[in-house]
């Protein structure tokens, strides 16, 4: 009987690879025997963060910006005229944006996240889902966050984002009904990240750092989530295994929103 969580032989293009989810998710990815397309804006970030995948990943690394439709087309015409096909990919990139109330906040810097964690996952479903329909078959994961399930003070622009990202998805989801096209996100909670760091040094007004201990004692789990918990659920929407889940949020955040 297959290894259903197995994806030898597929075509997994991760946006924002040279992040700690991205990292982690295309190390988990490759070691199930998926073939690795990484695309970041950091080019040096980039060629760290594939040094360590297996040399059966036949990582390729591509810079680009996930906000310019030609860059996106473009990595996504090299990654089939290297591989001749997309099997999964995770949409991942994104930014925190300011750490600030929505009456300070700068037009300039609004535009910014809409235009990465919003155009920037749309345009890569409008250039992917062509690859996929075609051969009938594919895994899209978008990453929302927790931030698009709830209100989330002083970074209301990132959490109307991933809001965005979640109505995307579903949206996306339905559109491919009846397709071998199955579309999903994932909801991070508190995950040891720069992104978190940012964020909480952000609401901390320049103070003293707040420990991880003090900031666990919110979540149900008492403890931070590891970027490679991310992964797994990405990895498992990825695989045959979840032959039939589509249109779903997946929170990752150790029971923060149940509680």
């Amino acid at each position: 009987m297959p290894d259903r969580i197995r994806l030898d032989g597929r075509v997994a293009v991760v946006t924002g690879a040279a992040g700690f989810i991205g990292r982690a998710t295309a190390k988990l990815l490759a070691d199930r025997g998926a073939r690795i397309v990484a695309v970041d804006r950091r080019e040096a970030d980039l060629k760290t963060a594939i040094v360590d995948l297996p040399a059966s990943a036949e990582a390729l690394a591509i810079a680009a910006d996930v906000t310019s439709e030609d860059e996106v087309k473009d990595y996504v015409r090299a990654s089939v005229d290297r591989f001749g096909k997309i099997d999964v990919f995770y949409n991942n990139a994104g930014i925190e944006g300011d750490v600030r109330k929505i009456t300070d906040y700068p037009l300039e810097s609004f535009r910014r996240v809409l235009d990465v964690n919003v155009i920037g996952v749309f345009l890569g479903m409008k250039h992917v889902l062509p690859v996929m329909l075609a051969r009938n078959k594919g895994s899209i994961i978008n990453t929302a966050s927790i931030a698009g399930l709830l209100g989330t003070p002083e970074v209301a622009v990132y959490s109307a984002s991933k809001h965005a990202v979640i109505g995307l998805t579903k949206s996306a989801a339905i559109e491919c009904s009846g397709t071998g096209v199955r579309v999903n996100c994932v909801c991070p909670g508190l995950i040891e990240s720069r992104m978190l760091s940012a964020i909480v040094n952000g609401r901390n007004g320049g103070k003293a750092p707040i420990p991880n201990e003090k900031l666990a004692e919110r979540i149900p789990a008492r403890r931070l989530g590891d970027p490679s918990e991310v992964a797994s659920i990405v990895a498992f929407l990825a695989s045959d295994e979840a032959s039939y889940v589509s249109g779903s949020a997946y929170t990752v955040d150790g029971g923060r929103v149940a509680s």
